[in-house]
């Protein structure tokens, strides 16, 4: 009475993965990249308030 046993099987869970030493210098890299990030959220967030940063060069008219 196997009838309702068709198609694939599934796979069986891996177990998870432990979690590898991480030395001073990855600590310190991660620290870096998110300070980094940071930085970079403040900048965008403060360009937004002004206005077009280069406004110069041809202007087309409306007029042909």
């Amino acid at each position: 009475m196997s009838g309702r046993e068709g198609g694939k099987k599934k796979p069986l869970k891996q177990p998870k993965k432990m979690n590898k030493d991480v030395d001073e210098d990855d600590v310190a890299f991660k620290q870096k990249k998110k300070d980094e990030q940071k930085k970079l959220e403040e900048m965008k967030a403060k360009a937004a308030g002004k206005g077009p940063l280069s406004t110069g060069g041809i202007k087309k008219s409306g007029k042909k």
